[in-house]
């Protein structure tokens, strides 16, 4: 697991094409202190097994599926990515709870300053959209952000200059892709309410559904 909170920008130094997947080294611009082979680190919200690891420089493997959902695959050498590692049990949760498994690309759909800020919006699947709502949490580019806005196939971020330096997002441009992961939390309570769920829970005498979270406090 990871919190968004990104711990540097790192540089792909170097990409193979290897059974059906590709191979990146990657090079950061922090020290990787106490590393330890197989941990993982989040490359551009992407949860990358790291090996190799070598000063500031370490290889993962990215597979196929990983391929369709991201934009790691059109990146190259001298593209830069987000790298955060992962989060210990002692650590602060300063953005939210993120996995590391991207759900789908979205699209900067316009880029405007707002004195110091940045309002950035973005269109993405309509089948992604039922889990983002105003002022809850999302990950793009790997960077936790809370959404100012949304509507159908679209949502929109305001994005504070420390970010914009520290993180790829600065170099956003209208038209450019990025990795979205919505709210984990979101998709397990659409899940738990979704029709097929609660109709076999209710055969079974249990299970939560809107009267239970009415009754709760939820709704």
């Amino acid at each position: 697991m990871f919190t968004g909170i990104i711990e540097g920008v790192g540089k792909i130094a170097g990409k193979r094409i290897t059974g059906g997947g590709i191979v990146l080294d990657l090079e950061a611009g922090f020290s990787l202190i106490e590393p330890k082979e197989g941990e993982s680190i989040a490359a551009s919200g992407v949860c990358l097994t790291a090996y190799a690891i070598h000063d500031n420089r370490f290889s993962a493997d990215v597979s196929p599926e990983t391929l369709s959902r991201t934009k790691l695959g059109v990146l190259g050498p001298g593209d830069y990515v987000n790298l955060e590692r992962a989060l210990r049990l002692s650590d602060r949760l300063g953005g939210h709870l993120v996995s590391g498994h991207v759900d789908c690309l979205a699209t900067v759909v316009s880029r405007k300053e707002l004195g110091n800020f940045t309002l950035f919006s973005f269109s993405l699947p309509r089948v992604q959209d039922r889990y983002i709502i105003e002022k809850g949490s999302i990950s793009i580019d790997g960077v936790s952000l809370t959404v100012n806005s949304c509507s159908s196939g679209l949502f929109s971020v305001s994005i504070i200059p420390l970010t914009l330096k520290e993180t790829t997002l600065g170099a956003l441009k209208v038209g450019n892709k990025v990795n979205i992961e919505v709210d984990v939390i979101g998709k397990y309570v659409a899940k738990l309410l979704s029709p097929g769920v609660q109709a076999a829970e209710a055969a079974a005498g249990q299970g939560i559904n809107p009267g239970f979270l009415a009754k709760h406090g939820f709704l």
